[in-house]
Parts: structure tokens; sequence; C-alpha cells
């Protein structure tokens, strides 16, 4: 279920969950900081590990629903797995679409790659007009697979404009340059006049507390099993 304090008319939708090398969840925990973005709502089910985060003795809901007006954007952050909530979560992102009428949805999402160099690359898939990307120099995303809630919008892109951004990571830990690349791309995309230069530095910081996070998260993710399972014993 998402839950809405306000509903915003035709606002572009970015979406980013934890998948390789984190790059999704650093980007977009860059641009809610970057642009003040304020949270609206949140999104909750019941296939979701039942759990929150405390943070300066506040409640972090682990999948949170936040809006920049400056540019009529939504921006969804996950700070949680969503393994076996995949489909779910996609299909209560379509229908948010349908009735805000998004103008766009814009899934990002870190490709595995072996062969990194000090630069990430950045390909795109839209099924709107190819031009703004072909602007921009970015490269047509030809060949791989995509998982998670981005890879069920991509088998349901009839019923949403949708683009996504696909950037090469490292997947063996959270690639903080490779979330770069991810925003150098949605600057010149979306006009957002975004600083991203201080990103490295603000993502390496973020990501000492991400990882704490997603340990925490895993741990007592773990010890529900655990527990699940002594009640079986």
């Amino acid at each position: 279920m998402i839950e809405l304090k306000e509903r915003p008319k035709a606002p572009i939708i970015i979406e980013g969950f934890p998948g390789f090398g984190f790059v999704s969840t650093i980007a977009t925990e860059f641009l809610i900081k970057h642009l003040g973005a304020k949270r609206i709502g949140k999104i909750s089910s019941t296939k979701l590990t039942p759990m929150v985060a405390i943070h300066n003795s506040e409640i972090v809901d682990p999948l949170e629903v936040y809006y920049d007006k400056k540019h009529n954007m939504i921006i969804l952050r996950a700070l949680s797995n969503i393994s076996g909530a995949e489909w779910e979560i996609a299909g209560m992102l379509i229908e948010l679409a349908k009735k805000l009428k998004a103008k766009e949805v814009i899934g990002i999402e870190g490709v595995a790659s072996e062969s990194l160099g000090k630069t990430s690359k950045v390909y795109y898939y839209t099924n709107q007009k190819k031009g703004k990307f072909e602007n921009i120099k970015v490269e047509n995303f030809k060949n791989g697979v995509v998982v998670g809630v981005t890879g069920v919008l991509l088998l349901k892109e009839k019923e949403i404009p949708l683009s996504c951004v696909f950037v090469e990571v490292n997947p063996a830990m959270p690639d903080s340059r490779a979330a770069g690349e991810i925003i150098k791309v949605l600057d010149s995309y979306l006009g957002l006049k975004v600083d991203y230069r201080p990103l490295i530095e603000a993502a390496e910081k973020f990501e000492d507390k991400l990882k704490q996070l997603m340990t925490s998260a895993k741990k007592t993710s773990d010890q529900k099993v655990q527990k699940d399972t002594s009640y079986l014993g």
C-alpha cells in the first residue's frame, strides 16, 4: 500500500531499490538531500520483513516517498531488502503513476560488470522519444538482464511512460562512482542543475550508514528466520 499526504499532478517518478552496487539507493538518497525533497508518504507490504530503523529517536520507514516541488518530482527511497515483494511494489508503482498521471517513471539500476575502468558506462532504455538521451550521449542498452521492480516495470512498460538508466557497477560493494554517473545523466536529462561534484564524498559517508542499516536489516531478518524455525523444532 502507498500512503501519501500529498498528490502531485503529473510528476516525474524516480524509483531505485537496493541492487548491484547499491547505486539506486545512493543516488536517490543524494537527490533527496541535495534537492531538499520532503517526505510525503510511505510504502508498506506484508511481504516485507516487519522492521523499522530508528534514527535520532525518530522512526525511519524502510520504504518512503519524497517530493521535490520545484521539479515536480517524486523519489522513492528504499533502505530495505524488498526480495519477495517486487511484483507487489511494482504494481503499486504502476497504479500510483496512473492515478497521478505521471509524466514519466524513471528506473535507475546497476548492472554487474567485471571489467570496470575509472568511469562506469551508462545506458538507457525508454518507450519515450530517444532523442533526449542520444543528445546527452548515453548509449542504448542492447543486451543484459534486469531483475527486481525495474524488471517488472519493463515487462509492463505499455502501461506507463517508462525510461530506465543503467550503470555498470562493481557488484561486490557499494559503488559511489557509479552512482555519480547516474546523477550526471539525470541532471542532464531532467535539467535539475544538480551540483553532483560533492556526490563522491557524500556517498562515501552514506555508504558507512548504508552498510550499518543493511547489516542490521540482514541480521534482523536472519534472526526472524531462526525464530520461526525454532517454533517448528
